[in-house]
């Protein structure tokens, strides 16, 4: 009984109801993923209210998402955001892009909200090398295979104390597995030695069961830049 997927579902959806509640935006941003076909690996509305509690007890001013899909998360991100705080968020493919755009404007967001198309590891180099001003917060959910270079360049990007937060780690469980090929696998516990051998980084790894199925993400704080 206890290792049931509609259970896990079943909670959600009870919590959800009674802490977050419809929000039109929100279920606009999941209609138009669905019609635009977009694969349906979005957070869950619990996830993203997660990010949003996060964001905000950070008091983040600056946000980096890397992966964009619909905008989904973006939504929540963006919203936790002070009066003068921007969210850039990092997308591959233009036809998500597009859609994310669309849902941001739709949601009123779109003035602190930016989308740039492009190869994240190219974004990142470019932002680094211009000398952007840090982030604070990071959501990083693309490719698990490029996770820990994703990390080692919010690091280079981050002010001292800020938040990173990496979905999708547990894999399953998948995450202990030595013996693993698989390249998500392979990066997820690359990720997890980069930490261990980082002593600017303090970290832990929570596994999580759901409407997303066995998962898990690693929150990370940045002890210094």
């Amino acid at each position: 009984m206890q290792n049931d997927p509609q259970l896990w579902t079943a909670v959600d959806e009870y919590a959800e109801a009674l802490l977050i509640g419809p929000d039109e935006a929100l279920d606009a941003a999941r209609e138009a993923a669905d019609e635009a076909g977009l694969p349906p690996i979005a957070v869950a509305a619990n996830q993203g209210k997660l990010l949003h509690l996060l964001a905000r007890i950070r008091g983040a001013r600056r946000i980096l998402e890397i992966g964009t899909l619909a905008g989904y998360s973006t939504i929540w991100l963006a919203r936790a955001l002070p009066d003068g705080g921007t969210l850039t968020t990092l997308e591959l493919d233009p036809a998500h892009a597009a859609v994310a755009t669309a849902n941001l404007e739709r949601a009123g967001l779109a003035d602190r909200v930016e989308v740039r198309l492009g190869p994240a590891l190219d974004t990142l180099a470019q932002l680094i090398a211009q000398g952007t001003e840090p982030y604070d917060f990071f959501f990083v959910d693309a490719d698990k295979a490029t996770i820990p270079q994703y990390v080692e360049a919010a690091l280079a990007l981050a002010s001292p104390g800020a938040v990173i937060v990496v979905d999708n780690v547990v894999r399953q469980g998948r995450l202990a597995d030595a013996d693993s090929t698989d390249p998500a696998v392979l990066g997820v516990r690359r990720l997890h030695e980069l930490i261990a051998d980082e002593k600017r980084l303090d970290a832990t790894t929570v596994q999580t069961v759901g409407s997303r199925g066995h998962d898990g993400f690693t929150l990370i704080r940045v002890l210094e830049a």
